[in-house]
């Protein structure tokens, strides 16, 4: 059974890399035109797939790692390099751009019906980013039990999404452009320090590395 520290670590790492907060203004582009319930339906529906996705690597991404000879250690460093690297977007303001990029380009080729699928599950909330950190929290949380309670943590992490796409509108209004800068920035820094942690964790893992112990 996973402790509340690492129950805590995992929720924030998940919280960050999905950025609900950073979803909002890109949700109210994708559903410009759209009513409140419809609003509501393609929230509901990108959340849900967004969910069985991450779920599906919680469960069965270390074992496709085990398949292609990729050591969990090795998928850490890589991991964390590759969640230092949206820290890095997120700090100088470049993830929203991509993003944003994403879903213009999405609009043009997609019917809106499809918007929930593409580009909401995937790749915006279930991005690359988010995707990793899965698979690394997985390896963390080896056991039954710890793979249950981590399908919990993204459950807890989707709804909250869910419920920030449902109030996107006021949100994006409270927070204004300075608002959401700040708040991307923060969040940021604290996935570069979980990255950095994921690295560590890595090395450690991958060259049999021991911390020193005082006789």
């Amino acid at each position: 059974m996973a402790s509340a520290d690492q129950l805590i670590n995992a929720f924030t790492t998940l919280l960050v890399t999905i950025d609900p907060p950073g979803l909002a203004p890109i949700f109210l582009g994708l559903t410009t035109g759209m009513s409140r319930t419809e609003r509501k339906q393609v929230a509901l529906r990108g959340s849900v797939i967004a969910f069985i996705i991450l779920a599906v690597f919680a469960l069965f991404g270390a074992g496709v790692l085990g398949v292609l000879g990729i050591s969990i250690g090795a998928f850490r460093i890589a991991g964390g390099l590759l969640l230092f690297w949206i820290a890095f977007e997120m700090v100088f303001e470049r993830r929203q751009e991509r993003k944003e990029k994403a879903t213009e380009a999405a609009i043009t080729k997609d019917h809106i019906e499809n918007i929930a699928v593409f580009p909401l599950a995937l790749p915006l909330i279930a991005g690359p980013g988010a995707i990793s950190a899965t698979i690394l929290l997985a390896g963390t949380l080896a056991t039954s039990i710890g793979k249950a309670q981590l399908i919990g943590v993204i459950a807890a992490n989707l709804l909250l999404t869910f419920l920030m796409l449902l109030i996107a509108e006021r949100l994006d209004r409270f927070l204004g452009v300075t608002g959401r800068a700040i708040l991307t920035r923060l969040l940021g820094v604290i996935l570069a320090a979980l990255a950095a942690q994921f690295v560590v964790d890595g090395a450690k893992s991958a060259f049999n590395l021991i911390s020193a112990t005082p006789h």
